[in-house]
Order: structure tokens, then sequence, then C-alpha cells
């Protein structure tokens, strides 16, 4: 399988030395160093040993960390292959319980902002274990029992958070989407639950305006027939009282209760979360407290690196995996910031709130930063960012411009930090690491305790070549099962089906001879030229910052007698056109930047992307409906940002007809 040659890009940054010595990693390692009795010297020699000593990496990370996992029979885990293998058989332990046990009581817990402007809102830690003590109660004062599901349709704000540890603390089982999704997409997702109690909010802050909810939620109690509780939430209009039959959510947090853990079993139901659902019925991903409670203390100890009284600010919704990932926080007596509202109302209000609330990190989607890019005037000449020493990227892969603009136009003192993962394990496979330089476009490279590699067709590791992502040790934030799946089929077939007993993920990806990652896109959507595979995201990388184009969507399809069309969706920027300079500006870009194999086949005017609601492009169903598939099975409209932008694709595809090659347009 060939691939196009790379060099290494240039380095961006290099974490000082003084840095690495006084960060959370180097404690661990040093503390490692005299329990193994051997040296660490750098996270190369971590993860080297990790994956060697996989269920002595786990061991350490409970010891380091203090956490109570208590009883089981002793080992870390049981000798069954993927995805049969458990993790602390017999032990039992409370997710809730760590997230709230770190903190003095006056340290803020949660900062609350609301787009527009205006004060951050804290939560001290007492209030919010005051808070989870009285909705727990109540929970269990209304017959909720541990395995029962407590579902919610809030936006980013403390109710979510609150609700969400207090429904781990009794033992139900938590989902939530997000009020940006309509009845439709939420029940579908929620429904398949069979919830006991539904927590909502009337609606939510968008944009500029007001965003009423009270009719979707209406229509969700009538679609969740199993419900026996609805607590209605005041967000967007406070001074009116709920629907008849719902609870006040100050009656619900109201009380003096004490503090209460049920300690479950190790891989006892956390949370559910759902796939993008772009096509079928949302598949719900189970994740456990002990699963989420290991992965999440990995992340935020040694590679977020947070400590007590640090703050990181999350740009997310709460019906995306990061929103879970973020609570990891918690665990370290971290505080959490919660944005509820756009990150363009105004330009640039991301960058904003991480200097008005003294943000430490700031997670958030590649999307987002590549929207910060365009204003006007760059966030280091409006704020004030001193605090600010970290950014993790997510969703996709940061094109190599947004590492250079985080760089020149946030901080130059920032550790940028790309990382690969998703909602399958509520975590990450690979990122950066505290002692790892930052060269744009690269992931620096593989986490401790994940066994990861590139694969080719026949199952063979490959370096330095585009292949497979694979996983082939277990993680303990792996799902423990999907939602409505008898005998593990759906679970089997969705990630085990192409090498027995290996984590396939579905990316396409190069690990380097240096260590670091390139992350190509989905290996369901990638491009496969003449033999060799062409990430859609290098497409992207090159052509979306463009300022004559809003955006592009590639798409490769299939013909007979082995025949191969590489269409380009072009969205041209407001008063610009896709006429004969602009094809000509593309076709010279990507054949002098990238390869003459990615010049398309045709270049097609677009009004618009269409993207899941958590803002992925939609290449797999724009694909499908090319194919000849129904938009009915091509995609679920009710996950779409705007579904008549998917009709308007599958007019393109109506029209056309049978695709066949053709010259591409342009010079």
């Amino acid at each position: 399988m060939a691939t196009e040659p790379s060099d290494s890009p240039d380095v961006l940054w290099s974490p000082p030395r003084e840095r690495v010595d006084g960060s959370r990693l180097r404690e661990y390692l040093d503390w490692l160093e005299q329990r193994q009795g051997r040296p660490f010297p750098d996270h190369d020699a971590l993860w080297e040993w990790s994956v060697a000593d996989l269920d002595g990496f786990w061991r350490s990370v409970v010891e380091f960390f203090g956490l109570r996992v208590t009883g089981g029979d002793g080992r870390v885990r049981t000798d069954d292959p993927m995805p049969h293998v458990r993790w602390f058989p017999g032990a039992r332990t409370s997710w809730a319980e760590h997230a709230l046990r770190l903190g003095g009581d006056d340290v803020a817990a949660l900062v609350c902002v609301r787009e527009g402007g205006g004060g951050a809102r804290e939560v001290s830690r007492a209030q919010l274990r005051h808070a989870v003590a009285q909705a727990a109660a109540w929970l269990r004062r209304n017959g909720v029992r541990p395995g029962d599901r407590v579902v919610a349709y809030l936006p980013n704000t403390e109710h979510a958070v609150i609700a969400c540890l207090a429904a781990a603390a009794v033992g139900a089982v938590w989902a939530c989407c997000s009020p940006d999704f309509g009845a439709e997409g939420t029940t579908g997702r929620l429904a398949q639950l069979e919830p006991v109690a539904l927590i909502a909010a009337d609606g939510h802050h968008w944009n500029g305006k007001t965003v009423d909810r009270r009719e979707v939620v209406a229509r969700l109690r009538e679609g969740l027939p199993t419900l026996r509780h609805v607590v209605h939430v005041p967000v967007a209009f406070p001074s009116e009282a709920g629907p008849a039959g719902s609870t006040p959510w100050d009656d619900v947090v109201s009380g003096e209760e004490p503090l209460v853990f049920d300690q479950v079993p190790f891989d006892h139901p956390l949370w559910v979360l759902f796939t993008s659902g772009t096509t079928g019925l949302p598949k719900g991903l189970v994740h456990s407290h002990g699963g989420i409670l290991l992965e999440g203390t990995k992340w935020s100890g040694l590679y977020a690196g947070m400590r007590e009284g640090e703050r990181l600010f999350s740009y997310t919704s709460t019906g995306w995996a990061l929103w879970n990932i973020e609570l990891g926080a918690l665990l370290q007596g971290a505080a959490v910031v919660l944005y509820e509202g756009s990150h363009a109302f105004p330009p640039g209000a991301v960058w904003e709130v991480a200097a008005r609330t003294r943000a430490d990190l700031v997670l958030l989607g590649a999307a987002v930063v590549t929207a910060s890019a365009s204003a006007p005037r760059p966030p280091r000449e409006l704020h004030d960012l001193s605090r600010l020493r970290h950014v993790l990227v997510s969703g996709s892969a940061l094109p190599p411009a947004g590492y250079r603009w985080l760089l020149e136009q946030v901080s130059p003192d920032l550790r940028v930090d790309s990382t690969s993962g998703g909602t399958d394990i509520s975590g990450s496979f690979i990122g950066a690491n505290e002692y790892a330089p930052v060269r744009a476009g690269r992931i620096s490279g593989r986490l401790a305790g994940v066994d990861c590699a590139a694969w080719d067709e026949d199952g063979h590791p490959v370096v330095d070549d585009v292949g497979d992502l694979v996983v082939t040790q277990p993680m303990p934030s792996m799902p423990v099962r999907m939602w409505n799946d008898p005998g593990g089929v759906r679970y089997a077939e969705s990630y085990f089906d192409t090498w027995l007993g290996v984590w396939r993920h579905g990316d396409w990806v190069t690990f380097h001879s240096d260590g670091s990652v390139t992350v190509h896109g989905r290996s369901d959507s990638t491009l496969n030229r003449q033999g060799v595979r062409l990430g859609s995201s290098d497409f992207y990388d090159v052509l979306d910052p463009m300022p004559e184009i809003a955006e592009t969507l590639v798409v490769g399809v299939e013909l007979p007698d082995d025949g191969y069309w590489l269409g380009l969706f072009v969205v041209p920027a407001p008063g610009h056109e896709l006429d004969d300079a602009l094809r000509a500006t593309v076709l010279d870009a990507l054949r002098t930047r990238l390869t003459p194999r990615h010049r398309p086949d045709e270049l097609v005017a677009a009004p618009a992307v269409p993207h899941t609601l958590t803002g992925k492009k939609l290449e797999v169903p724009v694909k499908k409906l090319l194919r000849g598939t129904p938009l009915a099975r091509a995609a679920n409209p009710a996950t779409v940002d705007d579904p008549e932008v998917l009709r308007w694709y599958e007019r393109f595809a109506a029209e056309r007809g049978p695709l066949r090659p053709a010259a591409a347009q342009g010079s």
C-alpha cells in the first residue's frame, strides 16, 4: 500500500525544562521510579512499560491517585479477550464520590457563564456537594434505584452536572441530550433507555436569542412512556412556572440530607453516550463507573495535569462526549467552566470567557479554532490569557494553520494538544504529553495504557504509512456493552469484525518514525485512489482556510469496472463564486501542497456542507446518496444540523444519476 512521503514538520514549541520538572506527570514518574526500581526518564519510557505491563500501569493509577476501589479478587482484569474482558472483577467503587472528594469547601467547583458577557457565577465545592446530596436524596425518595435510567434535556449549565452526579451517586444510569436536538432526535436516543425520570430545561440561549424548548419537552414526555417523574429546570423563562405534573428544580436541590454514595460494581453502568446516528437509530454506548474513573483520572491527572484550584474551560454541549470528558477535572479538585451559548456570540467569545474565568486549560473542537482565526483581532490583543497554559483540541484533526494561529495569536507559551479518541471510549487514544514538542498538523503520540498502532489490510503494523487505527490490548473505558444489544452482536460488529480480539476504530492514521501521529479521517470515508489512501482531512487542511472558501466536502465513490470518482464540493465564501479562477486556485493548491493524486475529478459548487449536531462533516451519508442510497437510509435528518442541506445533496445525486469519472475541471 503506497502513501505520499512526508517530512516531519518543524517544531513550533518545546516545553521548558522547568515546566516538565514541575508537572504532575513528572511527579508520577518520580513516584513510579521508586515503586518499580527503574528509571522513567520521559513519557516514551512510560508508554513502553504501560503496554508491556498493562495491569501494573492501571494498578499504579489507582495507587498514585488514591482511588477507592474496594473488594474484588485481586486481579486488575480477567483473561478474556476483547470485548469480553472485565476490569477489577468483584470490586466496587463510585465515580461520583471521587468527583466530589477533593477541594476545600470554599474553592470553586463550577464557574457558570452565559453568552453575551456579564459576570461568571461560581458554585463552590460545598455548594456542589450540598446540591448533589439533596438531588440524590430526592431520587431515592422517589424510588430511583441502581440501574434505573435518569435522562436529561439540558444545556451546559450547573443543573446538568448536579443531576449527573446525583444519578451516579444512587447508581442510576445517566444520559443527556442537548436542547439543540429536536424532539425526534432526542426521543430516538432516550426512549431506548426506558427512563424513569426526565430532567428538562424550558429552553436555552444561542447566538443572542432565547430558544423556547417547552413544546419539545412536552413531546418528549409523550414519547417516553416509562417516565414516573419530570423535573422542570427554568433556564430560558425563570419567572414562569413549569408544566403541570413536573417538580421544580429548586425543590429537588433543597433540604439538608447527607451526601451518600452507593458503592456499585466496578463495571456498573455510569452513563450512556450515543453515536452520532447518521444512519439508523443512534447506538448507545454504555460506560462504567470504574472505567470512566480510571480513564478520567489518567487524563485529567497525567495529561491535562490539573491540580486543586485550577480551572478547565471546555467549549461543548451536553450532547457531545467532551462534556462527559471535562468532568474529569472534578476528580482532581479542579473547577469546570460551563459556558451556555455560541462560541461566536459575540465573535471570539470563547477566548473572552477563558480570560474572564481565568482558565488554566481550554478544551474545544478544531472547528472552533478555525472559526476563531477569522476574527479581525487576535485574542492576545484583546484579553489577558496569561494563566492559559494548555489548549486541548478534539472533535477532528486540527489543521497545521490552527497550531500556528494558537501559538501566534493566543499565546506563544502554549501547549497545543490535538487529541483523537471519541465517544466510543469517552477519552483519547493519542495526544500530547508534557515532554512532547508541538509540531504543526501532528498529534504528539500514544497515551499511556493505549496499545494502538496502524495496521495494513493483512493485519501487519505499518510505520510512516497509512493504516487502520487498531487497539490491541483492552482499555478500561471501552464500553462494557451497547444498549439493547443481546449477545453483544452489534458491539462486536462495530469494533471487532475485522480482526478477532482487536479493536478497529475506523480511522486512517499514520504513525511516524518520530513517534508522532497523523489522523487522515474515517476509514469508511477515506479516499482510495490508485492504491493510495488520501485522508479527507488533508484536503480540508489546505482548502478550508482559504479566504475565498467557506467550507469544502470531499467524497470518493467506487464505480463499476474499478472506476473511481473523486468529487470536491466547494461552498464559496460570501462575495465569491466557484468561477474558473477559483477552480484553478483550488486545483493548483491541491497539486502543489499535496500531490497530483489529490486532484479531484470534479469540483461542484454547493450551498453548504451538512454536519452532525456535534459538527462533523457528513462524508459517509453524502457518499451513500451519490451511490443511490435513499435519503431515509443514508442518514437520519434529526441528527443533522440542517436537513435541507442534505436534501440538496439528495437532489444533486438524483440529477446526476450514475456517476462516471470525468476530467477535472479547470486548469
